[in-house]
């Protein structure tokens, strides 16, 4: 019997993908574990990986098609079985993956209204934009679960001629139709020259009518260009979060504490370990000594390291921390993991790491679950202070602004001090004020 290779559920609110791009073509040898697809969810574009070794014997769902979960989306031919027998019998496959995949679509659609009625979903998507500056210099600091690897990459132009393919992001592409611009004669600014919205908005073509205006889809800024109003569709990725964070807002009693940190000291001490790191080509960012101080924290005060159910609160032996990278249509949220056991220079090389590998859409799912603590940075806008909306299950968040020099007063004079304000968000039924004050 042939293999299947079905749409798996890569977050727990899909219901549906879009086959973005094959890795392999038919009559190909594929092997267990390796990167076989790329699949649109409603988060991020994901790698898709084979569960068994064969040969791509016949692909049923084309690039640039959707499927439900479960759909069957190619074909592979195991030991024994010849490429030609499953590719003459594919027609019948062909006509069943809408069949076969009720019953997943149909369990996937339930599971999203049980989680929108639960508020200890263990997958909500990051809250906070926090990219970096001197704060991080990078994006600062959530969480998903799924159990594939995830890897949004530039989905690619469909047709019958490879050679043709246009790097566009989907959006760039419905705004693009919508306004019937030709995306062969637009300029990528996007990563290897992927056309993103920005690119079509900023797009005037020499010739023929300007076209009325009219709704497009948008990572969910509306503005209006030029007199003429837009009515923007949120991406799915947006609508996620604003599920979450209503959901969040809704349901948990959040509650603020603020505070103003001296990190006069703190600053002086990051440039002469940075003197020391200059010839290995590392520069320590306020925001990672600002991590391993959270961390220190949190192990004093473990119950803000935790996730509540609703019924039941577990304190984490470790820290995972989240860290909320800026995407161009929402946001996602990579994990570090056992940041506890790391030096300042490792939080530094594996923070940076994940950041950049989150910006290029190419991370691994277990790379964007767990989180147990979320700090959310604004630093690099000169935010002075905000507060953030707790990611459930967790039961805090930290939000860091800008450390900016004040006056403020030392032995009764007047002197000018960096001063970073921090505001810690959290659940009340979990934790009370006087324990988030301590920490």
């Amino acid at each position: 019997m042939p293999i299947e290779i079905t749409m798996p559920q890569l977050s727990d609110t899909m219901a549906e993908g879009t086959l973005i791009k094959w890795r392999k073509s038919e009559g190909q040898k594929v092997k267990q574990g390796e990167v076989i697809a790329e699949v649109e969810t409603d988060k991020a574009t994901m790698e898709m990986e084979a569960f068994e070794s064969g040969t791509l014997a016949h692909i049923l769902v084309t690039e640039g098609q959707k499927a439900p979960v479960g759909a069957v989306l190619a074909l592979l031919a195991g030991a024994g079985e010849k490429v030609g027998d499953i590719k003459k019998g594919g027609a019948a496959t062909a006509a069943a993956p809408a069949e076969k995949a009720q019953g997943s679509s149909k369990t996937a659609g339930t599971a999203q209204r049980e989680l929108q009625a639960d508020s200890s979903d263990t997958s909500t998507t990051t809250l906070e934009d926090a990219s970096s500056g001197e704060m991080h210099e990078r994006a600062d600091v959530g969480h998903g679960a799924t159990r594939q690897a995830p890897t949004a990459v530039p989905p690619l132009a469909t047709g019958p001629d490879e050679s043709h393919r246009i790097m566009a992001s989907p959006v760039a592409r419905r705004v693009a139709a919508s306004r019937g611009i030709d995306l062969a004669s637009v300029r990528g600014s996007g990563p290897n020259g992927r056309i993103i919205e920005a690119d079509i908005e900023n797009f005037r073509t020499t010739t023929g009518p300007r076209p009325a205006p009219t709704a497009v889809k948008s990572g969910g800024n509306a503005s209006s260009r030029d007199g003429e109003d837009r009515v923007v569709e949120l991406s799915k990725m947006r609508l996620v979060i604003a599920k979450r964070l209503q959901q969040s807002k809704q349901v948990l009693p959040h509650y603020y504490e603020t505070t103003d940190i001296d990190v006069d000291d703190l600053m002086q001490l990051r440039a002469r370990l940075n003197d020391q790191l200059k010839s290995d080509n590392v520069k320590l960012s306020l925001g990672d000594l600002i991590a391993k101080g959270v961390v220190a924290a949190l192990l004093r005060h473990p119950i803000l390291n935790a996730t509540f159910d609703g019924t039941h609160v577990t304190e984490h032996a470790d820290v995972s921390l989240g860290m909320a990278v800026a995407l161009e249509n929402g946001l996602i949220v990579p994990v570090l993991r056992g940041i506890s056991q790391m030096g300042l220079r490792e939080i530094r090389e594996r923070s940076a790491d994940l950041i950049d590998r989150a910006r290029a859409q190419r991370l691994k799912q277990d790379e964007l679950s767990g989180a147990t603590f979320t700090v959310s940075n604004l630093g690099a806008y000169g935010i002075r202070e905000f507060t953030a909306i707790i990611n459930p299950p967790e039961v805090a968040i930290l939000a860091v602004g800008a450390a900016s020099k004040r006056a403020v007063v030392r032995d009764d004079t007047i002197a000018a001090r960096h001063i970073l304000s921090v505001t810690l968000s959290s659940d009340h039924r979990v934790v009370d004020g006087a324990v988030a004050a301590a920490f």
